[in-house]
């Protein structure tokens, strides 16, 4: 062993170094349908319009550090209730790390249901911090008595619910969401990245309860490359959370950016409502081939299960014929078996069909 491999062992955390990188596989020619992004573009007088904004972006200087005009888009376009505080994060990845730095870290815990957004076990570990995975039942329901009885024994300090969950799309029951609201003597963390497509969402919930946050993402809405979320809820939590934001998080062209996109809601909508119609035709077709088991989602991707051992093969073999999607298997678990595909264009999810029709065979 070399003098730098033992320096990094002797000062890289532990926990730090037992971890893999997250890893995100390169799409190279294929057709991409891997990562829950939107496939559509803006209509041209929209990309006009932004490039006069971004034409006139100050680029030498500091953006807003509260992002105020951004803010109050966000307000009046989800319209979120008054009185809430709003947080800003580089992606939610980034309001995920601001909440363990505030609330958790060592001799605290973590809490959420499994399987769900890899994130939550991840920053939790960068922050040195337990985390408690309560299995799903095997449908991928909730298992209500399970999670009352962890935050019971671990008293979380955070509890994560993806609402709808990611990878298994689905919703959890409303009833369910608020008995464990109610029993957490820590935050709740209400995870509606894919809110755009659900039928159900907690942002009006907030002021019933005083350890509710609800976090949003707009990549989903066709803005992925952008990397913005935000937090809403309370606003002595978010006074508190805000502490620990890095300055000029959100930076000029992205502020710039998201604004005029969300002045523009309505042609997003149109997209999120045309992903949406293309979902139910993508979860009928797949319902019909042979050997494959379909699950419900709300979000814009579809989970489905293959037969015992063909994962593997099916993925490689879409792999080989330039179609990329997610293959949860190696997680094991629930997931064994399991591959996830984001609903796209009704072009590219017809050939994402024909493709894997002949992968089956």
């Amino acid at each position: 062993m070399n003098n730098k491999t033992d320096r990094i062992n002797q000062w890289v955390r532990p926990e730090i170094r037992q971890l893999s990188a997250y890893h995100v596989a390169d799409p190279a020619d294929c057709i991409k349908l891997d990562a829950m992004e939107n496939p559509y573009g803006w209509p041209e007088a929209m990309l006009e319009e932004w490039q006069q904004l971004t034409w006139s972006a100050k680029l030498n200087r500091y953006p807003d550090p509260a992002a105020s005009s951004l803010v109050q888009t966000i307000r009046k376009t989800f319209n979120t209730p008054d009185g809430m505080g709003i947080l800003l994060g580089n992606g939610s990845d980034e309001i995920i790390q601001m909440l363990m730095m505030t609330v958790a870290g060592k001799d605290r815990t973590v809490l959420a249901p499994e399987p769900t957004f890899v994130m939550y076990d991840m920053i939790s570990r960068y922050t040195g911090s337990s985390f408690i995975g309560v299995p799903l039942k095997d449908d991928f329901s909730l298992d209500l008595p399970a999670m009352l009885a962890a935050i019971d024994q671990h008293q979380p300090a955070l509890v994560f619910l993806a609402y709808p969950n990611n990878p298994t799309g689905n919703l959890f029951e409303r009833s369910k969401v608020e008995q464990i609201i109610q029993a957490s003597p820590g935050l709740i963390i209400l995870d509606e990245a894919y809110a755009a497509f659900a039928s159900d969402s907690f942002m009006q919930d907030l002021d019933q309860y005083d350890n509710l946050l609800v976090m949003r993402t707009v990549s989903k809405m066709g803005l992925a490359g952008l990397r913005l979320g935000y937090l809403v809820g309370p606003t002595p939590w978010i006074e508190e959370i805000n502490k620990v934001r890095m300055p000029y998080n959100i930076n000029v062209l992205t502020q710039i950016t998201v604004d005029h996109a969300l002045r523009h809601i309505d042609v997003l909508t149109e997209q999120t409502a045309k992903l949406t119609r293309q979902r139910g035709l993508l979860s009928s077709e797949l319902e019909a081939l042979s050997g494959i088991t379909v699950y419900p989602s709300e979000a814009n991707f579809i989970l489905f299960r293959t037969e015992p051992g063909q994962a593997d093969r099916i993925h490689q073999a879409l792999l080989d014929k330039h179609v990329l999607i997610k293959n949860l298997s190696p997680a094991g678990g629930a997931l064994s078996d399991c591959l996830r595909v984001t609903v796209s264009t009704a072009e590219e999810n017809r050939q994402f069909i024909e493709v894997l029709q002949t992968c089956l065979n």
